[in-house]
């Protein structure tokens, strides 16, 4: 029994290895690529709409009103980043009804480089918003002691993001083969199932921890109006 697609080799030269995580992360990246292409090349922007298109702005809605309530202004903006990672993170769980297939979110390696495009684009977007000194200084809120606990605290959660992913994807994938192994025959059907649901799950929770980092990145301190500020000069108390 694997613990993880990288024991799965299909080719192998020297020390250069062609295994399951690979073969199978590239196969979701052109899967999804197709489909984008193929269920956005006939969109239409008159009132009549096929069904494919109501469907897709559903969901499109519905990632964007989640990213909303998270906190981010201007979802749209984060929409293409933390839709792809929730839609990456699914589809890798739903190709588990495919015989002879293995998530490649059961490896660490892949778990890690998706916690790394986290860690990437949190100082990026938040550099978007604020500028550079803005974000440079929110590490040293409230005081600079604070510094090196802000740094730590950027690793932590990268850790964090990359492990909890892979512990839930690899423990899931680990009792579906041990049920099989054992009863193979109904109930590891209902567990793939379930496996199918804990995959949503966890490309949900994922894709929400990442707005999260990146809503805390690019929070600012509102603008006060031209009617507040004049408010606040008219009920200073005055010298005299």
């Amino acid at each position: 029994m694997r613990l993880s697609p990288d024991g799965l080799v299909f080719w192998q030269h020297g020390f250069i290895k062609l295994n399951g995580t690979i073969v199978f992360t590239w196969g979701i990246m052109l899967a999804l690529t197709a489909g984008a292409i193929l269920v956005t090349r006939k969109l239409s922007t008159d009132l009549k709409r096929s069904r494919w298109q109501n469907l897709l702005e559903i969901v499109v809605t519905g990632i964007v009103t989640q990213i909303a309530g998270v906190g981010l202004k201007h979802p749209e903006k984060y929409l293409g980043f933390l839709g792809t990672l929730f839609l990456f993170v699914a589809v890798a769980a739903a190709g588990t009804v495919i015989p002879g297939y293995e998530p490649p979110t059961g490896s660490l390696s892949t778990t890690a480089a998706l916690a790394l495009c986290v860690f990437v684009a949190v100082p990026l977007f938040g550099i978007e918003e604020q500028g550079v000194r803005g974000y440079l200084a929110t590490y040293t809120k409230p005081t600079v002691i604070m510094l090196p606990f802000n740094i730590i605290s950027e690793l932590s959660r990268t850790l964090a993001l990359a492990v909890r992913l892979f512990g839930n994807m690899m423990s899931g994938a680990m009792i579906i083969a041990i049920l099989l192994t054992i009863t193979p025959f109904i109930f590891p059907v209902v567990m793939t199932l379930l496996g199918l649901l804990t995959g949503m799950v966890q490309a949900y929770i994922f894709s929400i921890l990442a707005a999260v980092y990146i809503a805390a990145a690019v929070r600012t301190h509102p603008a006060k109006a031209p009617g507040d500020v004049a408010k606040e000069k008219t009920t200073q108390p005055t010298k005299g």
